[in-house]
């Protein structure tokens, strides 16, 4: 639901609840943050929900990415999600196209997204990028930790098998 909003959010989205939902414009595009508390409460935890202009050009998908995971980390977030593709045009003919062997590399993205969480600091859940592995293409989402582990890596099951004529 709150990427619906965000979605919809051209700079900034008011509630009656406040610090619901802010919507910033950045050199990386939109970024969303949806404040769960003030950081000053230990038991609380300030997320981000970025939204990232997407293009074929990958090397500025991953700049804008780690541009909005830096923005987000200076604007007090602890965890910061991506969207889904966000390293490349959300398109069936892309997927091969961009893949990358995530776990015996090289996997410019995941890399990008291990160097940025440590960096900045923060847990981030990497949205998702096309994988090849074994032959097989997956929709894949990483999440690392504030020094860059590997916390979980999650493949979609069903993805990319059905085409519907004039749409997608």
């Amino acid at each position: 639901m709150l990427a619906g909003l965000a979605h919809r959010a051209p700079s900034c989205f008011t509630s009656s609840l406040p610090r619901l939902l802010c919507c910033k414009q950045s050199r990386a595009g939109t970024l969303c943050t949806r404040a769960m508390a003030e950081a000053a409460d230990p038991g609380k935890v300030k997320v981000a929900l970025c939204q990232l202009h997407v293009t074929a050009d990958k090397q500025e998908n991953l700049a804008t990415a780690k541009a909005a995971i830096e923005d987000a980390a200076r604007s007090g977030a602890k965890l910061v999600v991506l969207p889904e593709m966000w390293n490349c045009p959300y398109s069936n003919d892309s997927f091969p196209t961009y893949a990358e062997d995530i776990d015996n590399g090289p996997s410019p993205s995941t890399d990008m997204l291990v160097a940025a969480a440590k960096a900045a600091g923060v847990t981030l859940v990497g949205g998702s990028v096309p994988e090849r592995c074994g032959g097989n293409l997956y929709n894949t989402c990483c999440v690392f930790d504030h020094t860059g582990k590997l916390l979980a890596k999650h493949r979609k099951v069903h993805l990319f098998d059905i085409d519907i004529p004039g749409k997608m």
